[in-house]
């Protein structure tokens, strides 16, 4: 704990610690929230929260300052919630447990909250500081981010009062984001098939973990493993070798993360089961040499259950559900042609599991900067699971934030960068999903750029962040408010 207090600036990490104490998965947001309200009202400052639970707090001028143009800072108070297998946490009541290893702060065995707790931060230490020269600023905290910008979606653009918008809920110390992707959740559900239990059969259990997850945006080029996909080949190939009949299935969670784990029950006649061994060494062998070493971490584990389920999938259902794991795309699907390196259409098959309903849930994502090439690889994934007797919806679409790099403010922010640290900031989109193209399309004629310190590990337990990039951040941050009055 005496580490994390020596942490600078002091102003900005006591609100990051503070939060971090208080539970805010999204949609659980009421506790963040209040945090800022009480904050407001300490401070004198006047708020003003919408019908969707978005809070803005309005701090005013510098004296002398009142006619600069607007300033908007934003952020999300919610987190994605992840925790490694066997990590003790219960999110909806637990503090997080925070630790320091050189630069970098992390915690242990869940997600950090850095994304996008250090925005909250940042932007509570701007409305605590009376010294700050600055005109009108406003601090903008949404809710339901990481669930599909849901906040943003249904944000009054009433509250949106400023010319400049500033989003902090970038990862890349000197990289300005000036555009993102637009995405649309598609989530099937396929009713099972149940047989009867059939004698002379052993219960298995087959586990893929230790892969490093990821963001579904920003992680979906670097070629890491995704723990249904892999559990699909495998499932695959065991029908073909053993006919299993699956009984249980859980992979996945959240829409933005690259599944890190899959578990899978199962039962194959008792005769085959000799022959496991040899299946697990050579398949564990054939995945590790094709991640390489960007998963050294990955696991396949097969044991035996003492119990046999009661029933278990139909051998046709199991050979269905095993090919559509096998086949649902997974990854990049087209690269952009107007900017060299960028990821242009993207899907992340994200969770499947067997629900109490009898029903296997499915849940992909799909991003692009064309929206019509993201509406097109939805429909394909609907087709697939329209297949099997299932039904899809489509949910969570929001627009693409078409990159502008000619706009005035980008050039402002830029420059100043370069004045400030000497080096020349580089300007991106990003295939992640930004609340900026929401609020810009709510809120007509704001300029618009996204910043932040360096994280690594987002949306999974290795999130980390940069100490040091947080500290310069913060003091390019305060020069920027005083440099948008000139």
């Amino acid at each position: 704990m005496e580490d994390l207090k020596k942490l600078q600036p002091k102003e900005v990490w006591k609100h990051f610690f503070a939060l971090s104490s208080i539970p805010r998965c999204s949609g659980r947001e009421e506790a963040a929230r209040r945090y800022v309200e009480n904050l407001a009202k300490k401070n004198n400052l006047e708020y003003r929260i919408d019908t969707a639970g978005n809070i803005a707090v309005f701090k005013p001028a510098y004296s002398g300052l009142e006619e600069r143009p607007g300033i908007i800072l934003q952020g999300h108070l919610d987190m994605v919630c992840e925790k490694n297998e066997g990590t003790v946490h219960d999110f909806e009541t637990d503090s997080l447990k925070l630790k320091v290893s050189g630069d970098w702060l992390s915690a242990d065995g869940t997600t950090l909250g850095a994304d996008n707790g250090i925005a909250v931060a940042l932007g509570l230490a701007v409305l605590e500081n009376p010294s700050l020269k600055h005109g009108p600023v406003q601090v903008l905290f949404t809710v339901q981010e990481e669930t599909g910008l849901i906040g943003a979606m249904q944000i009054e653009a009433s509250l949106m009062q400023g010319r400049y918008l500033i989003n902090l809920d970038s990862e890349e110390e000197g990289v300005f984001y000036i555009g993102c992707a637009g995405a649309i959740l598609t989530e099937g559900r396929i009713p099972v098939s149940w047989g009867k239990r059939e004698s002379g059969m052993k219960a298995f259990r087959l586990a893929v973990s230790g892969l490093k997850g990821g963001h579904s945006g920003a992680d979906i080029d670097k070629g890491l493993g995704n723990a249904l996909r892999i559990t699909g080949r495998l499932l695959w190939n065991l029908y073909n070798s053993f006919d299993i009949r699956i009984n249980s299935i859980k992979g996945g969670g959240k829409h933005n993360a690259i599944p890190r784990e899959c578990f899978v029950s199962f039962v194959l006649p008792s005769e085959a089961a000799g022959r496991l061994d040899s299946f697990v060494s050579h398949w564990r062998e054939v995945i590790s040499l094709e991640l390489e070493n960007r998963e050294p971490g990955f696991r396949l584990r097969i044991s035996e259950e003492e119990e046999l389920p009661e029933r278990t999938f139909t051998a046709a259902f199991t050979r269905e559900i095993s090919r559509l794991m096998y086949t649902l795309p997974h990854g990049v699907e087209a690269m952009s042609i107007s900017m060299p390196g960028l990821v242009e259409t993207s899907t992340n098959f994200a969770a499947l599991s067997l629900e109490d309903t009898g029903e296997i849930r499915i849940l992909t994502s799909q991003r692009s900067n064309r929206l019509s090439s993201r509406d097109d690889l939805a429909e394909r994934i609907k087709i697939q699971i329209n297949s099997l007797g299932g039904t899809v919806i489509h949910t969570n679409s929001y627009p693409a934030w078409t990159p502008e790099p000619e706009n005035p403010f980008l050039k402002k922010c830029t420059a100043l960068y370069r004045e400030v640290t000497g080096r020349e900031g580089i300007v991106k989109a990003i295939h992640a999903g930004l609340e900026c193209g929401v609020l810009g399309d709510k809120r007509k004629g704001l300029q618009m750029i996204s910043f932040g310190p360096d994280l690594a590990g987002v949306h999974t337990p290795q999130e980390r962040i940069s100490v040091s990039s947080v500290e310069r951040l913060w003091n390019y941050l305060v020069k920027l408010l005083s440099g948008l009055t000139e």
